[in-house]
């Protein structure tokens, strides 16, 4: 039998035996701003994300993704975030802290992914709010024609779920040694 593969959390610093959910600290479109930028035009806390432009307004919230994993009995988690319309992200804003509000939205999945191309769009989502405060999880619309989506419904093989965890942890260890101060663009939840 195989021991399960350990990870050094980059929050807590424990070792843990369970695969990290991958985590994005802010959407891409954030990401992409420079500094001076963020600050001039972007509000980002954990949960909520906006950003105003001279000529338009991006809203964004954090949410959970659940890629299933075939061969295997733990599935790969990730914190990712999508865009929404004023409406609905008024709306979930409003209910954001109520325990019995559940809901759904239309809405863009936001961060790129390195293992998927994005350079044709985003992916069209289904955003289901949960009770008790829980973070929102997405599920894909499964008439778009992207690999995302088809390894959503379809899923994904362990070596590619460990892949994907290891690809992270290199990006982290490679981050920390160039820059001991930089921040990274995701994290292990």
């Amino acid at each position: 039998m195989t021991s399960k593969p350990i990870y050094t959390c980059s929050s807590c610093g424990k070792e843990h035996e369970v695969w990290p959910a991958l985590c994005y600290n802010s959407p891409t479109a954030y990401q992409n701003l420079s500094a001076a930028d963020q600050q001039q035009y972007g509000q980002l806390d954990a949960d909520f994300c906006i950003i105003t432009y001279p000529d338009q307004t991006d809203r964004f919230i954090r949410i959970t993704y659940t890629q299933q994993v075939i061969d295997h009995c733990e599935n790969l988690e990730y914190g990712l975030w999508v865009s929404l319309n004023e409406t609905s992200f008024q709306d979930y804003a409003d209910h954001f802290r109520e325990d019995d509000h559940e809901n759904k939205y239309f809405g863009w999945l936001s961060n790129a992914l390195p293992e998927y191309d994005f350079s044709k769009g985003s992916i069209p989502t289904t955003v289901y709010t949960r009770p008790n405060q829980q973070r929102p999880y997405i599920i894909p619309h499964d008439d778009f024609d992207h690999p995302f989506v088809h390894d959503y419904y379809n899923g994904i093989t362990k070596e590619e779920a460990e892949r994907r965890v290891q690809e992270m942890l290199q990006q982290n260890e490679e981050r920390d040694i160039k820059n001991k101060q930089s921040k990274p663009w995701w994290k292990f939840w």
